[in-house]
């Protein structure tokens, strides 16, 4: 029984350190264009909704992934 819950900490920690990292860079990129262009960074409620679809669509293609495994 512990073989299943060690895979399962592994996914777990390995998604959560993804997604740590990927929500750092983003932070980092907008930040680097902001200071380029010295300005402050606006993000309304459209980016908002972009972003979350884009990460709806990045959740999507992985579970097709995981559905082939």
């Amino acid at each position: 029984m512990q073989d299943t819950s060690d895979w399962k900490s592994k996914f777990l920690i390995v998604g959560a350190l993804v997604g740590l990292i990927s929500g750092l860079l983003a932070a980092f990129v907008i930040i680097q264009r902001a200071e380029q262009k010295q300005i402050k960074p606006n993000i309304n409620a459209g980016d908002g909704v972009k972003v979350g679809l884009g990460v709806l669509g990045v959740l999507k293609l992985i579970s097709d992934i995981g559905d082939k495994s």
